[in-house]
């Protein structure tokens, strides 16, 4: 099995259906039968709890691994899909950047605690938290490839300059492979003409994923079901979105959807 290619789906802008990519990617990257690590690095715990593990039900979380207190194996919990697993996020998470302030790896200790799991899977997703703080450089530096979610309103390509700047230096600092390999339109709303504008604006300056995640009330839904999208009605529009862009991702390492 090749080493795993690690995926940060990063947006410091909230709201942009950011922790629903990641989930929902990585549950398609998993039902495509890839051994999948979906790893939360937000406090916040949302990807924790869209596959269904309360961030307070939780002994062990990535907190733990990057301050060295445990293995990453030691944090890996099982989700309802067979090849997909999870490494969860709490708020303990909010304290890493003070108690890493005077360490000289402090941007590079998520790195180190993926190096095992990057001969254990196929795909690993981070799913940042909503800033451009410690966690996301950390999981920049970790990453092969940034995935953008972005929503297409007015301040959303302001937004996607600063992200941009950011993976260019932590690129020159950290992580010289480091690539985006797209942005993906989410919460898609065809009939806006502002939609259409900001889409086309995007598509002349980035590259842009031919998946497109349209508002859906589904994929709203499955959350507070603790459950990804697809186990939740794989039928609904917002689940074959994420099929398109699973596959898309897979194309990119040069494979197909099994």
């Amino acid at each position: 099995m090749p080493r795993a290619t690690v995926l940060a789906v990063a947006n410091q802008k909230g709201g942009v259906g950011k922790t629903t990519t990641s989930v929902n990617l990585a549950a398609g990257l998993a039902t495509a039968e890839r051994r999948t690590l979906l790893v939360d690095v937000d406090p916040q715990g949302n990807a924790s709890s869209g596959v269904g593990v309360r961030p307070r039900t939780v002994e062990r979380s990535l907190y733990d691994a990057v301050v060295g207190r445990s293995t990453l194996r030691d944090t890996i919990l099982q989700t309802e899909i067979a090849t997909l697993d999870l490494v969860p996020a709490t708020q303990d998470l909010v304290g890493m950047e003070l108690e890493l302030v005077d360490a000289e790896d402090r941007a590079l200790r998520l790195r180190k605690a993926l190096e095992s799991a990057r001969d254990e899977y196929e795909y690993v997703v981070l799913d940042c938290a909503p800033s451009l703080g410690l966690l996301t450089v950390n999981a920049l530096s970790a990453a092969d490839l940034v995935i953008v979610p972005m929503q297409c309103e007015y301040y959303a390509l302001e937004g996607l300059t600063h992200l941009m700047a950011t993976i260019d230096r932590v690129k020159d600092i950290y992580n010289p492979m480091l690539d985006v390999a797209g942005v993906v339109l989410t919460m898609y709303d065809g009939r806006n003409s502002l939609t259409h504008q900001v889409a086309q604006e995007v598509r002349d300056h980035f590259h842009v994923f031919e998946s497109i995640i349209p508002r859906n009330v589904k994929l709203s839904e499955a959350p507070s079901h603790g459950k990804p999208a697809l186990l939740y009605d794989i039928e609904c529009k917002g689940s074959q979105g994420y099929l398109g862009l699973a596959r898309e991702v897979l194309a990119l390492r040069g494979e197909s959807a099994t």
